[in-house]
């Protein structure tokens, strides 16, 4: 499966669960910033106003905005003032004998003045300042990113420090940007917005149609979500985190299916890597992102020993050259790695029992990165821990994998023939192909011994 598919799918699962609230938003911040940023870009907004400010069109608005802000409109408006004993402006006599005839009649020294001034706070306007605060704002968290010049930055901003400086002269000393009101939290109104893209003059025109784009990245649209991925200003700093991610949507979406149920998806906490749970009996509850520490899970390797017959590090290194030479058709030398995987937990309240499915991912269809997915999967499976306890076999001699649908190892498309799934019963853990996920893995859950519906 390309990369292109990948994301593809992976934007539709974001406006699907993300933007509808329902999976957590800092988590998916969390996984697709690039690591150069700090935690700051952890928060979901602050993380789609980078991607919006490092597009062209922004950037191109901005160099035109010293030349542009000397000619915005701006309304004419009368201000009526009170005064006592002298006169400033023009003097209103209707107004100033109701306001003599309500406070004191005899009072000759009162007098209601108008003035007529300029009002900032068109529509427009409105727009316009809308559109420079975010930029504005933006830049200043991302500023050392973006002037050390990384890579994800593309070449919108680079070479541009003097662009950048001359913005924040603007915000903070330009008088017709000063003198425009900031936006309340509801702003831009739509009314605005429509008054904005009526204007004849090209810098309000601009405003709106960038506020439009980053309303529709906000709001989820598929188009620019699926932009976000894909443009190297806001994606991982490799495949494989897309390539996880997409898996773990897949997990629970086949899930959902599955149960029939959607999935209750759990707020991120310190330390905390539960993604999603499903009710009823048994439970299921997803993890990410290495151990399920929550529940006292965990992956600790033994010490090495000599005994006989084979330790559990032992009996890995065998079992994932089997496994290895079954799916390739050929013989390998060992090797040896520790992965981050998905666990799904299946708790039986009825019988107080637990069973797991231990999932390794690799975006890859190199073999030697595949053999290492294997003996990691196996890895998991032999040292998986509930208090401190083996899941699976306390004696030299027991199966250490559990059923032999315990385990899963996901890669990417190969070229080259391979073992199916439905010939892959022997296997200690069973391997399949990103094409094969969504049908694979409803039959890897449907699977007796783990029992979720």
């Amino acid at each position: 499966m390309n990369r292109e598919a990948i994301i593809d799918q992976l934007s539709q699962d974001i406006v699907s669960y993300v933007m509808a609230g329902s999976f957590e938003e800092q988590q998916i911040a969390r996984e697709i910033k690039p690591d150069d940023l700090d935690e700051r870009f952890e928060d979901y907004r602050l993380l789609l106003d980078l991607h919006f400010i490092l597009k062209e069109a922004v950037v191109d608005f901005v160099r035109k905005l010293p030349k542009r802000l000397r000619s915005i409109s701006t309304e004419t408006k009368t201000v009526s003032r009170t005064r006592r004993g002298t006169v400033d402006g023009h003097i209103n006599w209707g107004a100033t004998m109701k306001k003599r005839y309500s406070q004191n009649p005899s009072d000759s020294s009162l007098f209601v003045c108008d003035n007529r001034s300029e009002d900032y706070d068109t529509p427009e306007n409105i727009v316009l300042k809308q559109v420079i605060s975010v930029v504005y704002e933006t830049i200043e968290q991302a500023e050392q990113y973006i002037k050390q010049k990384y890579g994800w930055a593309q070449d919108t901003w680079r070479g541009e420090d003097e662009l950048i400086d001359e913005l924040k002269r603007i915000v903070e000393r330009n008088v017709h940007v000063r003198r425009i009101r900031s936006p309340e939290f509801y702003e831009p109104t739509e009314r605005m917005m429509i008054a904005a893209e009526s204007s004849r003059q090209p810098i309000y025109q601009e405003a709106a149609k960038l506020l439009r784009t980053r309303e529709r990245l906000f709001d989820g649209d598929s188009g620019e979500i699926r932009d976000l991925l894909n443009n190297t200003s806001i994606t991982p700093d490799d495949d494989e985190t897309l390539f996880e991610l997409y898996v773990l949507f897949r997990f629970v979406s086949v899930l959902e299916s599955v149960r029939d149920q959607q999935a209750q998806f759990k707020p991120i906490r310190a330390g905390r890597k539960e993604v999603a749970k499903f009710g009823g009996d048994p439970e299921l509850v997803l993890y990410y992102d290495q151990a399920a520490t929550d529940r006292d899970i965990s992956f600790v390797t033994e010490e090495d020993i000599t005994e006989r017959p084979l330790s559990r590090s032992e009996k890995v290194q065998e079992i994932a050259y089997e496994v290895s030479c079954d799916y390739f058709g050929e013989e390998f030398e060992n090797y040896t790695n520790r992965p981050d995987v998905i666990v799904l937990e299946i708790r039986d309240e009825s019988t107080d029992t637990y069973e797991y499915l231990i999932t390794e991912v690799k975006n890859s269809t190199n073999t030697g990165t595949i053999r290492t997915g294997i003996k990691e999967a196996l890895e998991y499976l032999a040292f998986l821990r509930v208090d401190d306890n083996f899941v699976f076999g306390e004696d030299p001699g027991d199966n250490y994998f559990g059923s032999g649908w315990n385990g899963l190892l996901v890669v990417q498309d190969l070229e080259r023939e391979t073992t199916p799934l439905g010939e892959q019963s022997d296997s200690e853990i069973k391997i399949l192909q990103a094409s094969e996920l969504e049908r694979g893995l409803e039959e890897v859950l449907n699977r007796a011994d783990l029992s979720v519906e």
